[in-house]
């Protein structure tokens, strides 16, 4: 066993219909930063940040990408830890009873490398950060995953569409009530 075999929480992905109208929200509620767009096999989505945790806003195009949630499932999708060790670590948590489900758990260097845990639970674990993410806050030893800020081109009417819902909802909020 390696002398540091703790994973550090630094990913959340959550499921959802319309990623670019709940990162709107998030942006606007919580001032959470967007880092980059993306299209992948699996999904598309926006990733945002707090400077510390990656937020994974995904539509996953297939039940199949969905990794047993299904395409259409809404909700938290799965947690991702920075591990300093993927390898051993991917030993240590299916000697205690997760069960993997995809990524290559033989690569020193894999990225999101899935397993269930005993609840059926999804999470992954990756051997550097996500987009946004930083493995130890405020140690000497801590390593960011910078990201420069990318959009694509083909969600500009997608995310346009969600800044101008939440532009007239505040615009809603700030007309005056009638007295009665």
């Amino acid at each position: 066993m390696t002398a540091q075999t703790k994973g550090r929480i630094r990913h959340i992905a959550l499921s959802v219909e319309d990623p670019w109208e709940t990162a709107e929200f998030y942006k606007q509620a919580m001032g959470l930063e967007e880092v980059i767009e993306l299209d992948g096999p699996l999904a598309e989505g926006v990733f945002l940040t707090d400077g510390v945790v990656n937020l994974a806003i995904l539509k996953f195009k297939s039940d199949e990408a969905a990794q047993g949630t299904g395409k259409d499932y809404v909700g938290i999708h799965h947690l991702g830890f920075w591990c300093d060790d993927v390898v051993e670590q991917g030993k240590i948590v299916r000697d205690n009873g997760a069960t993997w489900i995809m990524g290559d758990p033989n690569n020193p260097h894999g990225y999101e490398i899935k397993h269930t845990d005993l609840n059926g639970i999804i999470f992954d674990i990756a051997a550097h950060g996500w987009a946004g993410s930083q493995k130890n806050p405020g140690e000497a030893d801590n390593v960011v995953h910078r990201q420069p800020p990318r959009r694509l081109a083909k969600f500009d009417e997608r995310r346009a569409r969600a800044q101008a819902k939440y532009a007239a909802m505040r615009a809603k909020e700030k007309e005056p009530v009638a007295a009665e």
